[in-house]
């Protein structure tokens, strides 16, 4: 269905490991070959022990700019909520910039209820949420127009997230990559009905890269050949393999960029 490559991402969930370790595992992540170096927008661990040890986003991805050469980075997904829209696209414009044109600016309405009860963050109902974020995407993008330096170019925008009355209308409006959960058949059912928000909106889906979670995430895990060829039939061309520390197993994704190399061939 698509004609897009497949491109890995690997999620680098920055919990219950020390930083030392997190350095490592992305630069082995690069020097397999991974297209996409994602972590995550939380201030605690969200499985295993909830007062583990636990890093923030958008300084570990400064660092991840200086640190890698070639992989895309960003984060799965920045919450909305907890930084001024503005400030948000003078940090990514910046991430931009140290990493020479590499940043995917993820971004979604937040989820987290402890993150927001702990750092004082309103957890508003998820419709006000979504709302606000509609409201950010527009300052973001006026905020990138008016920076100096201005962004080395146009950021990818990743919108994560499924609702079908707010969210993907979103996606149809903003993004260059839509990321979605769930099974083949739930992602083909958000994929007809995002191809309704774009037609509504005179845009091509092709345009929007479909990206979901095959390891590490709530779609059930499955190998390459059965769960990625599925995924694949359906239009998704970047698979995301997360990893949870401390130890970080890369296992599995040796196997997703095995396939992948054989799929591109």
């Amino acid at each position: 269905m698509t004609t897009r490559p497949v491109r890995i991402a690997l999620q680098l969930q920055p919990q219950h490991a020390d930083y030392r370790r997190i350095r490592r595992t992305a630069a082995e992540a690069e020097d397999l070959g991974v297209d996409v170096l994602f972590n995550w927008d939380h201030f605690f661990p969200l499985d295993g022990d909830p007062t583990g040890r636990h890093f923030e986003c958008w300084t570990m991805l400064a660092a991840w700019a200086e640190s890698t050469s070639r992989v895309q980075l960003g984060p799965l997904v920045s919450c909305n909520s907890y930084r001024n829209p503005d400030l948000l696209a003078d940090m990514a414009r910046t991430v931009d910039h140290i990493s020479e044109g590499r940043l995917v600016l993820g971004i979604g309405s937040g989820w987290f209820d402890r993150d927001f009860a702990e750092y004082g963050y309103a957890f508003t109902p998820d419709g006000s949420r979504l709302d606000d974020l509609a409201a950010a995407l527009l300052r973001i993008e006026r905020r990138w127009s008016l920076l100096n330096p201005a962004p080395t170019r146009r950021i990818p925008v990743l919108i994560g997230g499924a609702g079908e009355r707010k969210t993907l209308p979103l996606v149809a409006r903003h993004a260059d990559i839509w990321h979605c959960f769930g099974e083949p058949d739930v992602i083909a059912r958000k994929l007809r009905v995002l191809g309704e928000h774009c037609a509504a909106r005179g845009r091509d889906l092709a345009e929007i890269e479909v990206s979901t979670t095959v390891t590490g995430g709530p779609t059930a895990p499955g190998e390459p050949e059965d769960l990625g060829r599925r995924l694949r039939d359906l239009g998704v061309s970047l698979f995301t393999v997360g990893a949870s520390g401390p130890d970080y197993d890369l296992a599995p994704l040796r196997r997703w960029l095995k396939w992948r190399d054989e799929e591109n061939s």
